[in-house]
């Protein structure tokens, strides 16, 4: 981790001894607090990964940054509430997404590379949100166990954004006549498959897991797809037989589309950056009419739950 710059801790020469005593906590008191030894402590100092100041050589700790640090699951360093965050939202590829941002007129970037290095990117505070969608792996759900194993601890919000159909997307005509995910080995159809950390790869594994078939009997093409779009297009161009997306892209290229499974989409985003105005001039879009018009002309997209608070860190 990065290594913290010690800062010279100065008290006012009139301030109250009973205050300071509240408001800062030697290496013993620290120790005693986190249930550490006094050398774990040094340690942590040496390294940079716990918040801490200096005066005349002695070390200080002041107790509300030591309490954001826990409350940050020990990350490192509590998160410096002055330091902007990028305004950028990684994760998961969505159609509706690129469109809102891009209506909504703000300097919100897209650096959409799967929902798996949306949440490290968000996590390192590379993002100011990551739009996600993993399935829990206990079977249940989306999400939920990912946000808490990545983000446990951490100021951030969840938002659903939509529930999105997914399923095998298939080349015009169906010549293979695949209607399941067994027939894609059966019938040796070229797969094209979503980059490793992507939810739809992740949801696609498991449902193939689900079926009976065996993931080292698939024909996968050696190249991923790195975006709903991309599964399509491949299609489309006859470089792949089949591919696992959503509706929404089948129905813009005008390709069949087999239904697999509804998922759960959720934004998650910093707390504070909810209300800063690029991600707030999105969230504000996705409550108008505009915004449920066109989910509902791309098709696959149920808004039922938009906005609905999810998580809250």
């Amino acid at each position: 981790m990065p290594k913290r710059p010690g800062k010279t801790v100065s008290p006012s020469a009139t301030a109250p001894a009973q205050s300071v005593e509240r408001a800062l906590l030697n290496t013993a008191e620290v120790a005693e607090l986190l249930r550490m030894s006094p050398r774990t402590i040094y340690h942590l100092v040496s390294r940079g990964e716990i918040p801490f100041g200096r005066a005349r050589g002695k070390l200080l700790f002041e107790r509300h940054q030591i309490d954001a640090w826990i409350a940050a699951s020990t990350r490192g360093p509590v998160l410096n509430e002055s330091v902007n965050l990028p305004p950028v939202i990684a994760g998961s590829h969505d159609p509706l997404l690129d469109w809102a941002v891009r209506e909504a007129g703000s300097v919100l970037a897209l650096e959409c590379q799967g929902s798996s290095d949306g949440l490290a990117r968000l996590a390192s505070r590379r993002a100011c949100a990551a739009l996600i969608h993993i399935p829990n792996a206990s079977g249940n759900g989306y999400n939920t166990e990912a946000i808490q194993s990545s983000l446990a601890g951490l100021p951030v919000v969840s938002l659903h954004w939509a529930r999105r159909e997914q399923g095998l997307i298939v080349a015009e005509g169906n010549p293979l006549r695949i209607r399941s995910l067994k027939d894609l080995i059966s019938r040796r159809a070229r797969v094209i498959r979503r980059q490793p950390g992507a939810g739809s790869n992740l949801l696609f594994a498991r449902l193939l897991r689900a079926s009976g078939a065996s993931l080292d009997k698939l024909r996968a093409l050696d190249t991923p797809a790195f975006s709903e779009t991309e599964v399509a297009e491949a299609i489309a161009d006859g470089y792949a037989d089949a591919g696992f997306a959503i509706r929404a892209v089948a129905d813009r290229h005008r390709l069949p589309f087999i239904p697999l499974a509804t998922e759960d989409v959720e934004l998650v985003a910093w707390r504070r950056s909810v209300f800063d105005p690029p991600l707030n001039r999105l969230l504000e879009l996705g409550r108008g009419r505009r915004f449920a018009a066109h989910a509902s002309r791309l098709g696959g997209y149920d808004l039922t739950r938009h906005g609905n608070v999810c998580h809250n860190g």
